[in-house]
């Protein structure tokens, strides 16, 4: 739906099955019941996941014709995709497994080139396009720092080429659409500062040249052309998990000319130890709750010396509770937007208010979407009914945006 401050949904990827037809169904059952509770009146914007297996039948022109006559019936429109997770997101193992295929394969360009094709048939006219994705790969399957720099090294090319076919597809259709990568603990690109160097000293230089030589045009050209294909999707909880200062990273991103493409509206859990230990038992105990295994849970762990230790996941972090005393954890676990407090936890819910005043007085983007996708995974106290905790995290963001 549009608002004064750009275009919010809520991301697809919420919804399982990995299908079509899966995810078609679906969207069928829940987009018509959060649109009549939460843009009645206007048309409703979707941000559609699809996995690579949806892609593939979706690109076929029966179906997206299909497609395009329900969102013409539905009175809704799809203005950005979900392109991170390319294979099974639901009722699996998911775990480091979402970064693959990275940034380094052929499989990956061919993925989001193919988003980028479906986009561009269904994006609405003089409305650009947004395609978030995974940043770069995940560190940890990089042993050293020559093997790290490799990967940045071809993931950049690989990103590159796909920035030439958005390019040949805008001269196509007359349609723009970009790359929003998304930077998260433990990614190559694991924070905001981390995606302004690479795309200052990587990006702008090498794959400039890449983009000049390949399209015969002058470096000044393909240096803007970047700019206006690949941009940040900033992730509120995964930057909140960082323990970033928002303005301060708007700062510096607007120094850098970098544009941020989405703002994808999340929280992370959040856990404030004292020094007693009954206190911190009890948060103990909340936190294991959490323990799942499908997707994983970073954990930055910060001390009373404002020191940060990093986690891959929660187990690990809970094994090292007695060894480094904490004052607070920030946990990668996307909990629902509309609640502070999960006591004896609580949220970064503040985090997303702290951006979206920044929004509102200074425009980032225009396109807003919500990510709370882990509603299957939920503890039960937690788990409520889709299509209402969906309009209700829709209505919390109208509401801070009309304040």
């Amino acid at each position: 739906m549009i608002t004064n401050y750009g275009h919010l949904t809520y991301c697809s990827n919420i919804h399982s099955g990995e299908s079509w037809a899966e995810h078609f169904d679906q969207l069928r059952k829940y987009i018509p019941e959060i649109k009549k509770k939460c843009s009645p009146h206007s048309a409703m914007g979707i941000g559609l996941r699809l996995s690579a297996i949806a892609a593939r039948v979706l690109s076929k022109k029966n179906e997206i014709l299909l497609f395009q006559n329900w969102l013409k019936e539905q009175n809704a429109y799809v203005f950005t995709m979900n392109g991170f997770p390319y294979g099974g997101f639901h009722k699996t193992i998911v775990k480091d497994q979402v970064h693959t295929p990275d940034w380094t394969t052929a499989k990956r360009v061919v993925y989001t080139r193919q988003l980028a094709d479906i986009l561009a048939a269904l994006l609405p006219e003089k409305m650009e396009g947004s395609i978030s994705t995974s940043p770069l790969s995940y560190r940890y399957w990089h042993k050293n720092e020559a093997a790290t720099n490799q990967a940045i090294h071809t993931s950049t090319h690989n990103l590159v080429s796909v920035v030439e076919h958005l390019v040949t597809l805008h001269k196509q259709s007359g349609k723009t659409i970009f790359i929003a990568i998304e930077p998260e603990p433990d990614g190559i690109l694991t924070d905001t500062a981390s995606f302004i160097h690479w795309y200052k000293n990587v990006l702008l230089k090498t794959g400039a040249k890449q983009l000049h030589q390949k399209l015969d045009i002058p470096l000044s050209k393909a240096t803007a052309l970047l700019r206006k294909h690949v941009r940040l999707c900033y992730d509120i909880c995964h930057a909140a998990v960082n323990y970033e200062v928002h303005a301060d990273q708007i700062i510096q991103l607007q120094k850098s000319g970098i544009k941020i493409g989405k703002i994808q509206i999340s929280a992370a859990l959040k856990a404030g130890f004292t020094k007693k230990k009954e206190q911190n038992d009890t948060l103990l105990e909340a936190i294991n709750q959490f323990l799942e295994p499908t997707y994983l849970h970073q954990v930055i762990s910060r001390s009373h010396q404002q020191e940060l230790s990093v986690y891959p996941d929660l187990p690990e972090a809970l094994k090292s509770v007695d060894a480094a005393p904490a004052k607070e954890w920030r946990i990668h676990y996307h909990v629902p937007i509309f609640t502070k407090r999960i006591p004896p936890l609580s949220t970064t819910q503040e985090d997303i208010i702290t951006l979206l005043n920044i929004h509102k007085q200074t425009p980032l983007t225009q396109h807003l979407e919500i990510e709370t996708y882990t509603w299957e995974v939920l503890p039960k106290s937690l788990k409520k009914d889709i299509a209402g905790s969906i309009t209700r995290e829709m209505k919390w963001v109208i509401k801070q945006l009309n304040k």
